[in-house]
């Protein structure tokens, strides 16, 4: 079996081949939830991350500075149109540019932007592996500050790739719709403690963690059959729509890119997950 839509995934050798042509953008978009000393996370830029070390040119997608709406109540969420479209024209990101994404840790970074990305009309790629398959092969890190030429990035926003709280309680009631959970199953099960409140899941979610979907040693996404089928153990292929949630939308794009590979075509990432859900007592959750 293969991937429905390969084109959004590149490997190491092509970005080695093509990593000095004019149109690619390379970027780094590592962040990093940090513990905030009183049981719950904060958001931490990469920057400092990048540089240290990145893929030779590369720059920076700063999602806690520059790609996140900074007036929101909840990390992460998505900015305004200008905002966004301000950011990715600074980083160089725009018409017949190819943008290559990658981070440091296991792609959910990475995947947060693509999505983004995607939902403001605008295809990039994901470099499969990341920096930790990159280095394992033993290739050229740098730690030069790498900025690209001004672009101008425009934005078309495409509907329905996020989701809000109102329509993921409306489709724990319908048999059309899957709310699928990318967190660990010990924070699924709310065996973990409750980081975003209380412990727990969405009621009647089911769970397919980010972290399952690649190989521990290369950190590539795991073959497409294998994929395939951990969605559908769960029966994200049996219905119209998946929304997928996580902690603040970041595992959940992990998720979500990799249902779009396989070729699913209803997908959507609910925005502030489990940050708003567990912190309001009137929405439904389950333990165990």
């Amino acid at each position: 079996m293969a991937f429905k839509h390969p084109q959004y995934l590149v490997e190491t050798d092509w970005l080695a081949e093509h990593l000095k042509d004019s149109d690619i953008r390379v970027m780094d978009c590592t962040a990093f939830n940090r513990p905030d000393g009183s049981g719950g996370i904060r958001a931490e830029s990469g920057r400092e991350s990048w540089a240290k070390e990145h893929i030779p040119g590369a720059g920076h997608a700063d999602l806690v500075n520059d790609l996140s709406d900074q007036e929101a109540s909840f990390r992460y969420m998505m900015p305004p149109v200008e905002q966004f479209a301000r950011a990715m024209s600074g980083y160089g990101v725009g018409a017949g540019a190819r943008a290559v994404l990658y981070d440091s840790t296991t792609g959910s970074w990475a995947t947060r932007i693509w999505w983004m990305l995607r939902a403001f009309g605008f295809d990039a790629y994901i470099l499969n592996g990341g920096l930790h398959k990159w280095k394992l092969e033993g290739r050229a890190v740098d730690t030069s500050p790498s900025t690209y030429p001004p672009a101008i990035f425009h934005a078309k926003p495409t509907p329905g790739l996020f989701a809000d709280k109102t329509e993921v309680l409306a489709a724990l009631g319908q048999g059309s719709t899957c709310v699928l959970n990318a967190l660990s199953e010990e924070q699924h099960l709310g065996s973990g403690g409750g980081a975003y409140g209380r412990a727990g899941r969405i009621a009647n979610s089911v769970n397919v963690p980010a972290g399952d979907l690649l190989d521990p040693e290369t950190h590539a996404y795991l073959p497409a059959e294998l994929l395939a089928d951990l969605f559908a153990q769960v029966g994200a292929n049996s219905v119209g729509r998946v929304i997928t949630v996580c902690g603040g939308g970041i595992a959940a794009s992990n998720d979500a890119f990799v249902l779009t590979l396989l070729g699913y075509e209803n997908v959507a990432v609910y925005d502030a997950s489990m940050s708003e859900w567990a912190a309001d007592p009137s929405l439904p959750m389950q333990t165990g």
